[in-house]
């Protein structure tokens, strides 16, 4: 299938993916737009089809999340436009992919794919991180431990040094005859 002009590249929908309550999540706004319908539509189909968005799909935002998020990178303009008593919902990955077989539009059809393709991306990127954080992990344990032993190393020789800076003083021995037998020296 060839890429239409108005589908934009998986990239540009990863941008649109937030992590919130620890899943990677697509606000309804961000999917409405992508689907080519407005958000009040999104969210009428989604109502009318509850029984297929379940708590793992979908979720209403808090207020303290929607405040969030309206402060950071992933608020959009329709954000600004929405009527505070109603916050948005978040999709995950499965609940995209159910909200252009609700929606049933070829456009959405057609960006279901390219919105799976974003979550997948994701998630291989993320993978990427997880290995590189694991090994930058592993190869600073290493030196921790070699830092351990060089600085026990540098801290003797310093000890030994101070040794050798103030030597004990010298064993004289008294002027003249002694009769001090026991003494060898």
């Amino acid at each position: 299938m060839a890429r239409s002009k108005t589908v934009p590249p998986p990239a540009n929908i990863t941008r649109a993916i937030a992590v919130l309550r620890g899943q990677r999540v697509i606000l309804d706004a961000e999917l409405a737009a992508l689907y080519g319908v407005t958000t009040k539509r999104l969210n009428e189909q989604v109502k009318r089809n509850q029984d297929r968005f379940p708590g793992d799909f979908m979720f209403r935002l808090t207020g303290a999340e929607t405040a969030t998020l309206n402060r950071s990178h992933f608020a959009t303009g329709s954000q600004k436009h929405r009527d505070p008593r109603f916050p948005p919902f978040a999709f995950t990955e499965h609940g995209a992919i159910m909200a252009a077989t609700v929606l049933n539009s070829p456009r959405a059809v057609e960006m279901s794919l390219y919105v799976v393709r974003a979550f997948v991306q994701l998630r291989e990127i993320l993978g990427s991180n997880k290995e590189l954080a694991r090994r930058l992990d592993q190869l600073e344990a290493r030196i921790e431990k070699k830092l351990a032993t060089h600085d026990e190393a540098i801290a003797a020789m310093l000890s030994a040094i101070r040794e050798l800076m103030n030597p004990p003083p010298p064993k004289r021995r008294g002027i003249g005859f002694t009769a001090d037998l026991t003494d060898k020296s």
